[in-house]
This record gives C-alpha cells, structure tokens and sequence, in this order.
C-alpha cells in the first residue's frame, strides 16, 4: 500500500511540475538568424530563417526550446545580386549544407542555467546534415509572462557537421583561399504576443 501511495504521490509532483511549463512560441518574421562565414582575406554574410520554434519558461525562468531552421532560405546578402546568388547556390550544395538531402537544421536547448540579471549559459544539440552534436553557448534573454525577447551569438566549427570544403585543417597548401572553420550566427528572437 505505501507503495503505491508513493507511486501517486511521485505521479501527482510530477504532472504538476511539468503543468507550471510553458510554451512560448517564436514569432518567425519578427526574429533574424543571421551567419558570418570568412576566409582569411575577406567575409561574407546573410541570414537564414527560422521555420518554428519555441522556448520553454518555468516561473520566468528559462528551462529549455527547440527551433528548426529552414537551410533553403540560406542567403547571402553582402554582395551584388549575381554574386549572392552565387554564392547561395554553393552553400546550398554538397559542399556546405547539402540542403536538397537535409533541407533542415534544428537546435534542442538541453539545459539553461541564469548567472546575471537576464543572461544565461546554454547547453544544447545542434543537428546539421542529420549530425547530431552538443553546443555551448550564453544569451540574453528577456521574460516577461510569456512573452519574450531573446539574443545570442553562436560560433560553431562547421567540420563537426561534415562541412570540410577548403577547410585548412582538411585541405593543406590553400593559402589565403582556406575559408575558416568558425562560422557566426547571430540570433535576436521575439515571441508570438
């Protein structure tokens, strides 16, 4: 009998915890993901949008998201017309994101932990090209109820992804033709009011 008691009582704690959860969804033309890719001689930017996603808020705090991102949009917006164009075409085949096979992406935040005021150290999966690996990070991010304004800056190593194309570190001898390894996103978020 005590064991079941406690089984409802574990049951009860835990319904009632994940109740106090709420999902606050990202409104997807207000928010920007913008990307910074450089060879050692220049750099190239522009954006990719976001095709949903949401944060998870525990009594105003932080505790978790999930977004995915939509890797057709990818664009270059830096240069003229023809050479953005270009370059779009590029970073959408085999040699960067090979968006026609795996036309998503997606981030999971595992963990969140507030340090000060409204910042916090971020622990999550990022998945390119179906590859699946763990990211650190921090934003600031800030909740009131359920509404939210959020920003971070991410840098990855895209050869953790399969993305090795005139990586230095793959390829020797290509000089100031290496493109950098690092590659910067930089994520502003608004939710749906």
């Amino acid at each position: 009998m005590k064991k079941i008691s406690f089984l409802l009582a574990f049951c009860f704690l835990t319904m009632f915890s994940f109740a106090s959860d709420k999902m606050s969804y990202v409104n997807t033309k207000s928010s920007t993901v913008k990307w910074k890719g450089s060879k050692k001689t220049e750099s190239h930017f522009g954006t990719v949008n976001i095709q949903k996603g949401l944060l998870i808020i525990n009594n105003g705090e932080l505790v978790g998201g999930e977004f995915s991102f939509d890797m057709n949009s990818i664009s270059t917006n830096d240069m003229s017309e023809k050479l953005n164009k270009k370059l779009d075409n590029h970073l959408k085949n085999e040699d960067f994101f090979n968006v026609e096979q795996y036309p998503t992406a997606s981030l999971v935040i595992k963990r969140a932990k507030k340090f000060k005021g409204n910042q916090y150290d971020l622990v999550g999966e990022l998945t390119i090209k179906d590859i699946t690996r763990p990211i650190k990070f921090k934003a600031n991010i800030d909740i009131n109820g359920t509404n939210f304004q959020a920003e971070s800056k991410i840098k990855i190593d895209r050869t953790k992804w399969d993305i090795t194309y005139k990586s230095g570190n793959f390829v020797k001898e290509l000089g100031d033709k290496a493109i950098l390894d690092e590659i910067e996103f930089d994520i502003f978020l608004l939710s749906n009011k």
